[in-house]
């Protein structure tokens, strides 16, 4: 018989997406500080800065040629690829209330014989786990959840991310933690461009319907905040493939975000943040694991926050890289880069993996585990970022 223990656990992980006490809501009266929705720019939002604009120009691009579109051009040999390459300049109201809804999912979606690893670290599948609604306003029950947004050769798409806590920000991070795929295309491609992150998109979950004439503040309480840098795994870079290939098991990364007007950090304007866990337990002694993403591909919608809580098992994609963490959840894609959250090593409950994969018929998804590798990722993006 399947255990419940998991299900019992579901209180706890759900208090530690919880606002902390110090936080405001969106719809208090904190307008000098909180980021506009239907704003896009820093200081001057139509203008890019000099560092932005110099690395442009490295690369043979013309900064005001790019504003005004030449970011649609795909071309293999214009597609900036390499980590030292991430360029992702603000593009005044480029993200609009209609453009995020219309947004696809990336889906890193696997057919049962594609697994080919070591079955002696494989789990048997889990059975599904019916994704479940998160309760509204979702700044009140999961504060650090949100979209990411992103333009790829296919057109805008979708993921989900979590504000992760900076070390060298204390209570003040700018930082997003979500999958590889979501930010960059692999092996094959480079990265993706318009990268931004809303927290609470919809926040009071909403039906299409109701949304037909929202507002911009409806949709992005929080306005929209522009990752001003991108990083992932260089093995994701090398070995990421449109259903995850090799580079699953390390497809993750980190987003250091700036709000489009203001100065307030993401962690004070939403009022949480998680820590990162790169030493959680083996798999055999968590007895449950919670995903929270806008799920986006059928039978949703990408509108309402879900979330699954299972014990996870264990998934290997190939002998040589290390195994992966799976649970029972009938999510979809959109969910992707979502967090992961358990109790970690310290016995507080932390952001220990992300979705990645998934099988084409739904019913689980798979993330990494998070290790030196992911560490040395987040410590870098940390201390790049500074006090920023």
């Amino acid at each position: 018989m399947r255990s419940i223990r998991p299900l019992l656990a579901a209180t706890g992980l759900v208090a530690a997406l919880a606002l902390t006490a110090t936080a405001c809501g969106p719809s208090e009266d904190n307008a000098a500080d909180k980021p506009a929705a239907d704003s896009a720019g820093g200081k001057d939002s139509g203008s890019l800065s000099d560092g932005l604009a110099d690395t442009l120009k490295k690369h043979g691009v013309d900064p005001e040629k790019w504003k005004n579109g030449e970011w649609k051009n795909w071309d293999k040999d214009e597609w900036l690829r390499e980590a030292k390459d991430f360029v992702n300049p603000v593009i005044e109201g480029l993200w609009q209330p209609d453009r995020m809804k219309s947004a696809k999912d990336p889906a890193k979606t696997m057919a049962a014989g594609d697994l080919s690893g070591d079955q002696g670290v494989t789990d048997p599948e889990p059975a599904p786990v019916e994704a479940e609604r998160e309760k509204t306003p979702y700044h009140d029950y999961a504060a650090p959840v949100g979209k990411v947004f992103f333009d790829s050769p296919e057109g805008a798409m979708v993921c989900s991310g979590t504000v992760v806590k900076d070390p060298e920000n204390p209570g003040r991070s700018n930082l997003v933690w979500t999958a590889g795929h979501c930010v960059h295309a692999g092996s094959k491609g480079g990265w993706y461009r318009n990268i931004v992150f809303v927290p609470a998109y919809n926040d009071k979950g909403k039906s299409a319907a109701a949304l037909k004439n929202a507002q911009p503040q409806e949709i992005a309480p929080y306005g929209a905040y522009w990752a001003d840098w991108a990083t992932t795994s260089g093995e994701w870079l090398a070995d990421g493939g449109p259903t995850g290939g090799e580079g699953a098991p390390y497809d993750y990364a980190v987003l250091h975000v700036k709000p489009e007007k203001g100065s307030k950090s993401l962690e004070e304007t939403v009022g949480n943040a998680l820590p990162v866990d790169f030493d959680a337990p083996e798999i055999s002694k968590i007895s449950a694991m919670g995903a929270w993403g806008y799920p986006a591909a059928p039978p949703y919608n990408g509108l309402i926050m879900h979330k699954c809580v299972d014990r996870p098992g264990r998934l290997s994609v190939s002998p040589s890289t290390p195994t992966m963490y799976r649970i029972g959840c009938t999510m979809t894609g959109g969910s992707s880069g979502g967090g992961w959250f358990s109790e970690g090593s310290d016995g507080k409950l932390a952001l220990v993996s992300n979705t990645s994969i998934g099988p084409v018929t739904s019913g689980w998804l798979a993330g990494p585990h998070l290790g030196k590798g992911a560490q040395d990722v987040f410590t870098a993006m940390s201390k790049k970022s500074g006090s920023q």
